[in-house]
């Protein structure tokens, strides 16, 4: 059924659709999961995930090809992710095999909500998982619940590949030897009071430097960080408390693939981001956002491609990203997953 909604100005939020995934896990052994239409989650007020914020999540997106199909992008890394999120946490593994299958078939389930192609928009994909029984000692549940819900979103950043100004941050994003390297929801629950302050300041984002210096870039709040050099390398700061990002691991590819360009991942000395001829965000929700302004406190670090487009490199990455999810350049294998 043909949904009545403004594909091209839908902002990145919440919008019920028609069905959610669901499986519990209980005696040790996950069930079969089903579907669902009701999209409200009961749960005792001493549940695990209330107490002790035993909880992840992942996210990716379906999109409409020009050709008419319904594809998601490399699934297999994000199911791979969350195990490794789930073994952190003492929660159990929701087999990768049935991670994927259970993608493709909750998109299936609301086909009709995935945006039409053109129109900027594509449905994001929420797989998470958290701990649902009664905890009040300190300790791991012993019950799970695995979730999938879609919507319908428009860019993350609304200026779409217009640059962004972001800021360095004095407060972490993540403890020395902690969780910074897992999708865990308590490591965004530390970054909502930075992203509020970034906001409230003019920013778009917090750039974090690593926790026991303070010295080296590692990523934003909600995003990896790649640089491209003046003589066109590209660049990615390397930490253990590092999200490994999809579609920043993506970009390293294809640059090295693709454009056979040089590629470095080592430590960003906070002192070379004057250095830097292009620098960008990159994420399921954003893909490349690029980056204008870099401010260090009372220092304005101008990124010499600008605040008015991408710089060059980082738009040819983009544009080829784009391109393989979308079915115009062609795709690594297992790259592309299609649903429809």
């Amino acid at each position: 059924m043909e949904k009545n909604i403004d594909w091209g100005n839908l902002p990145f939020g919440y919008v019920e659709c028609s069905k959610s995934f669901v499986a519990n896990f209980k005696d040790g052994k996950w069930d079969e999961g089903t579907f669902t239409s009701d999209h409200t989650v009961t749960l005792s007020e001493c549940a695990g995930v209330l107490q002790y914020a035993q909880t992840c999540f992942e996210g990716l997106k379906a999109y409409t090809t020009p050709a008419g199909k319904i594809v998601t992008f490399r699934p297999d890394l994000n199911a791979s992710r969350m195990a490794d999120s789930c073994r952190r946490l003492e929660m159990p593994v929701f087999p990768e095999d049935r991670f994927v299958q259970a993608v493709i078939d909750t998109v299936k389930a609301n086909i009709d909500w995935v945006p039409p192609y053109g129109s900027g928009a594509s449905l994001y994909i929420r797989p998470y998982m958290f701990g649902s029984n009664a905890v009040i000692g300190v300790k791991p549940a012993d019950e799970y619940q695995f979730r999938i819900f879609v919507t319908p979103v428009g860019p993350y950043f609304k200026g779409g590949a217009k640059p962004i100004k972001i800021r360095i941050s004095d407060l972490d994003r993540a403890a020395p030897h902690g969780t910074g390297d897992i999708k865990a929801g308590l490591n965004y629950a530390m970054s909502l009071h930075n992203i509020v302050d970034a906001h409230k300041c003019g920013y778009d984002e917090n750039l974090y430097t690593d926790p026991a210096s303070h010295t080296y870039i590692e990523e934003t709040g909600g995003a990896n960080i790649v640089f491209v050099t003046k003589d066109g390398k590209l660049v990615t700061p390397k930490s253990n408390s590092i999200l490994p990002s999809v579609r920043r691991r993506s970009i390293v590819y294809v640059a090295k693939e693709y454009l056979k360009m040089e590629v470095e991942e080592r430590k960003i000395n906070k002192s070379e981001l004057s250095d830097f001829a292009e620098a960008g965000l990159c994420g399921t929700a954003a893909v490349i956002a690029p980056v204008g302004e870099i401010d260090d406190h009372d220092k304005k670090i101008m990124i010499p491609s600008g605040m008015e487009k991408c710089g060059p490199v980082l738009q040819k990455l983009r544009s080829l990203l784009i391109g393989i999810q979308m079915g115009t350049e062609k795709a690594p294998d297992g790259w592309i997953v299609e649903i429809k």
